[in-house]
């Protein structure tokens, strides 16, 4: 059998190309020279017999035989980075890498307590939290680039059949007011006076503002009516505009909870009406699985289902309380 006509190298270059939109912010994100990538990419070009790129444009455009090289470079580095994982797992969590993915709220504000919770007991192993769309980290998961992932909204339909999805805890949404608004004074408002507020909320695109919408409407609360004043597109920017008495907003209670404990914002019920979404676990079953992910989903997912924020708490006050008696133990031993 002849020689491949590529090497790993090239393959991630033709990804970083791709990626980057130019051979330069490719060598950039690479830490190697432009005329270097441009030397990878004409010997690949060479050894195929085929051009990869359309150098007529100001972007870097792939050929269709560029496209389909990138799509299977992309399966084969993934492959090779399985093996890599797995052959580390010889070293039985002395060594070794976990990487999960999560939707924005839940990887703002519920993993990096999960993940601090796992790196306290597993020191040696290599951490890697991947942030983005509910449906950008579905096909991450199913390409074997994540190890799991927790989401709060719905897995694409083409990936359905390809991932195993399982509920794992219900994530309220609650309505926030600015801690000087006249609703404030109020433990309790009516779907009517929704109709009265000026709304900030995510882009009408998002995961969790479909679910808000879906949610309201099955309360027989019309959501065309509801004054949209400003779309932000992170959370964190929708508690300041609200904290800055620009508007009322639906957020996860997870995320505003120190703000409520600071009396910086205000939570408001809604009479007979309560905003959840499940929130779910997401794995690959036909992928390789670490030992790093099999220890985190047995040891730390549980603590974390419905009352995770109190586990959390407890874990740190019981670090805490060792760590006294440790060393009340040294100065008697001195």
């Amino acid at each position: 059998m002849s020689d491949l006509p590529f090497t790993l190298d090239q393959l991630r270059i033709l990804k970083a190309i791709a990626a980057e939109g130019s051979f330069k912010r490719a060598a950039d994100s690479l830490y190697v020279s432009q005329p270097a990538v441009s030397l990878q990419v004409q010997n690949l070009e060479r050894q195929l017999d085929v051009p990869l790129f359309d150098r007529g444009g100001r972007r870097a455009q792939l050929t269709e035989a560029g496209y389909l090289l990138l799509s299977y470079g992309e399966k084969i580095i993934t492959l090779c980075q399985e093996t890599c994982r797995a052959l580390e797992d010889l070293q039985n969590l002395q060594g070794g890498t976990l990487i999960v993915g999560a939707s924005q709220t839940t990887g703002t504000y519920l993993l990096p307590q999960m993940m601090g919770m796992f790196r306290r007991r597993y020191p040696d192993v290599s951490v890697q939290l991947h942030v983005h769309s509910t449906r950008r980290t579905a096909w991450s998961v199913a390409n074997g680039q994540v190890d799991l992932a927790i989401i709060g909204g719905e897995v694409p339909t083409e990936l359905n059949e390809a991932l195993e999805i399982l509920p794992y805890a219900e994530d309220e949404l609650v309505l926030i007011l600015p801690s000087n608004h006249n609703f404030a004074k109020n433990p309790t408002i009516y779907k009517e006076d929704l109709y009265q507020l000026d709304f900030i909320a995510l882009d009408s695109q998002s995961t969790t503002r479909k679910v808000i919408d879906q949610v309201l409407s099955r309360y027989d609360i019309d959501t065309k009516r509801l004054k949209i004043e400003m779309e932000l597109n992170s959370i964190e920017a929708i508690k300041n505009a609200v904290q800055a008495g620009l508007g009322v907003a639906f957020v996860s209670l997870s995320a505003i909870e120190k703000e409520i404990q600071m009396g910086v914002l205000y939570r408001v019920q809604i009479d007979n009406v309560i905003v959840k979404r499940m929130l779910s676990v997401i794995v690959n079953p036909n992928r390789y699985r670490s030992r790093a992910a099999e220890a985190f989903s047995k040891e730390i997912l549980p603590l974390f289902g419905k009352e995770g924020w109190k586990y959390e708490v407890m874990e740190v006050s019981n670090i805490k309380a060792e760590a006294l008696k440790s060393n009340a133990a040294t100065i008697d031993e001195s």
